[in-house]
């Protein structure tokens, strides 16, 4: 049976890959969205495509909006992305509070009064602390010491999913990617890497601002787990690390130069590691939701040029973000 999703931050890069996999599979997506830009939707899927989607203007930072709004789609299924990314959570605090940590509260509160039976959001692998040579990847059970305000903002909201289980037994389902790669991912702290793939088919220079390892989710595989985790979760409220490929930045660059020759010697790495460990352990995911897609990093790296190249060789391809 079709399904009717209510999404907010669909026009975000993880938001736009949901998009396309509901829209393929035929079900009914309600796009909650504060802006009215589709760029990254149609970077990845055709106009024709969202016959069964329905666009709601809205700010999750309004109660009132996002209640009506999820009660007049009449949605079962809740798929929460909107959220500030860590340069504007530094850039102006208060503003990423009220987006981040109320917008979420404003998403629990409205389930909960709808009786919903769950409500599946985006946290982030920003929980952690530093990582120590030596230290083993962290799974869920191990300590969390955020060293930026969107890093502590994503810790609030799974400590309010666990109050809105143990108090209404509203269910939930917080995913932590790390670094997510692919077609739409054009801004936020880890978004180097994706721009480069850009930078090499637009036959740009271009410096990924960070070095060192860290987990690489394909954007593709990452969707999926948010579709999953919001068809088939189990009761409670969960969070889970995504686990993708754990490689230095100097590995996709040379992965990007093996798809791309042309792009040999043209990106650069300047910048520290992330203050994130390099790699997550998943295994609590794969248990919860077996059977979730993983696309070799070759293979995601291959295919988001391949996608690159199509849009840029149709006119369509945006360059805001490598300029």
């Amino acid at each position: 049976m079709t399904q009717t999703y209510f999404l907010t931050g669909a026009l975000g890069c993880i938001g736009a890959w949901v998009v396309k996999q509901l829209a393929e599979r035929g079900d009914h997506v309600a796009i909650f969205d504060l802006s009215d830009d589709k760029r990254r939707l149609f970077e990845v899927l055709d106009e024709d495509a969202l016959r069964n989607t329905r666009f709601l203007s809205g700010d999750v930072t309004d109660a009132e909006g996002v209640r009506a709004a999820l009660q007049d789609t009449g949605a079962t299924r809740v798929i929460h992305l909107a959220g500030l990314q860590v340069p504007f959570c530094k850039a102006d605090p208060a503003k990423g509070a009220r987006v981040n940590v109320l917008g979420t509260i404003h998403l629990f509160e409205a389930a909960r009064a709808l009786s919903l039976e769950r409500v599946v959001y985006a946290s982030s692998a920003a929980v952690y602390g530093p990582h120590r040579a030596g230290d083993a990847a962290p799974n869920e059970a191990a300590a969390t010491l955020p060293l930026s305000h969107y890093g502590v903002y994503k810790r609030a909201n799974e400590g309010s999913a666990r109050v809105y289980f143990e108090e209404s037994g509203l269910s939930s389902v917080g995913l932590r990617p790390l670094t997510v790669y692919g077609v739409g991912r054009d801004q936020g702290m880890t978004s180097g890497p994706t721009r480069a793939m850009k930078a090499a088919v637009c036959g740009r220079p271009l410096t990924i601002p960070f070095s060192g390892a860290t987990d690489f989710n394909y954007v593709a595989d990452t969707a999926a787990a948010f579709v999953a985790a919001a068809d088939r979760a189990p009761a409670g409220a969960h969070v889970y690390n995504l686990h993708g490929d754990s490689v230095d930045v100097a590995h996709i660059v040379a992965s990007i130069e093996a798809e791309q020759p042309s792009a040999r010697g043209t990106i650069q790495i300047d910048g520290p590691a992330l203050p994130i460990p390099p790699a997550l352990d998943g295994a609590a995911l794969e248990v919860a939701l077996p059977g979730l897609p993983k696309t070799p990093l070759q293979d995601g790296v291959r295919a988001t040029l391949a996608r690159f190249r199509e849009l840029h060789a149709a006119g369509r391809l945006s360059t805001h973000d490598i300029e």
